[in-house]
């Protein structure tokens, strides 16, 4: 961890900040909600000393990249990721037509849209979480949740400005990113208005204290609208992707997801998954991995595991 180098790199109009550690082919790591590019701490020294360049940036709006309009969620659509993540591997590795990538969470769904905007720039991909999902032309995503879960699930209380900046204001930013980070149910996630999370966790064995201590100091500069953003800007990328209606994703992929992650209980997502909708739009996706007993961050709670899923498939190429 000590030998990860930081740097400031100017991209798309913001300044990124980016964690590097080794040499060889560089992989990208694109992190998700409430993370930082530390959410890659494990996997970046793993392949670093496999003969890789492990790259991570705190994602626009988050941790110490900082440029991005936060009144603004309309400058926080995919388009602007993939975007950013574009301009900077045109920064720091001009010579490489094609990198590896790694996402989880808002990160993969991220690297999805990367690879289906830009696959001349992607050798492979491993995603984490969330899988591909055709654009449905029928009903936004804000929208489907909200028919599933009701107005008090996270992604609709997400969408007004300040609401649920309001309900952290009165909760401690260590309890904060606690209960995200610490979430193992594997049903809907709740903000009920004015009950806040409505639990409190016990802080989960993977994550320690100087874990926690290094996101708290990151969100208690920047809050949370830069993260929450994202979720803000779900029904533009909807409408922004149209022209995007039935296309495939036609980079080699591997898939891996908890057992009781959250978003693998969704209902139909287990189905498009195992039943050939998943397959159908990424035609080159070479493995899913279901791995037994582990939750949302399985990166950072199953670490060794991820690290070796994500070698054995780079390896290849």
């Amino acid at each position: 961890m000590e030998n990860i180098e930081h740097k400031i790199i100017p991209v798309n109009g913001i300044k990124m900040h980016v964690a590097e550690l080794g040499k060889g082919p560089l992989v990208l790591f694109v992190h998700g909600f409430p993370e930082l590019w530390y959410s890659w701490r494990h996997q970046m020294v793993f392949l670093a000393a496999h003969g890789y360049r492990a790259v991570a940036p705190d994602m626009r709006g988050y941790g110490d990249t900082t440029g991005a309009p936060l009144d603004d969620p309309s400058k926080f659509t995919v388009f602007h990721m993939v975007g950013d993540l574009i301009s900077l591997l045109d920064a720091i590795a001009p010579d490489e037509e094609k990198v590896f990538v790694v996402g989880h969470d808002w990160g993969a769904l991220i690297a999805w849209h990367l690879c289906l905007y830009r696959p001349d720039r992607v050798k492979a991909l491993v995603n984490l979480s969330v899988a591909f999902y055709p654009r449905n032309p029928e009903v936004n995503p804000v929208e489907m949740f909200r028919r599933l879960y009701g107005d008090d699930h996270y992604i609709c209380r997400f969408q007004e400005p300040g609401d649920i900046e309001a309900e952290f204001a009165n909760i401690d930013i260590k309890e904060v990113v606690t209960n995200f980070l610490s979430f193992r149910t594997p049903g809907p996630f709740y903000f009920r208005k004015g009950k806040g999370f409505g639990y409190s966790a016990e802080r989960a064995p993977w994550l320690t204290e100087e874990d926690l201590d290094y996101y708290v100091s990151k969100f208690k500069r920047t809050g949370f609208t830069g993260g929450v953003n994202y979720y803000r800007a779900f029904g533009l990328n909807w409408e922004l992707n149209a022209p995007w209606s039935g296309a495939q994703v036609k980079v080699p992929a591997k898939f891996i997801i908890g057992e009781f992650d959250l978003t693998y209980h969704v209902p139909g997502t287990k189905d498009h998954i195992h039943k050939g909708g998943f397959k159908k739009f990424v035609p080159l996706l070479q493995e899913v991995v279901v791995l037994e007993g582990a939750a949302h961050f399985i990166n950072q709670e199953r670490p060794d595991e991820i690290n070796e899923h994500i070698y054995a498939f780079l390896k290849q190429f």
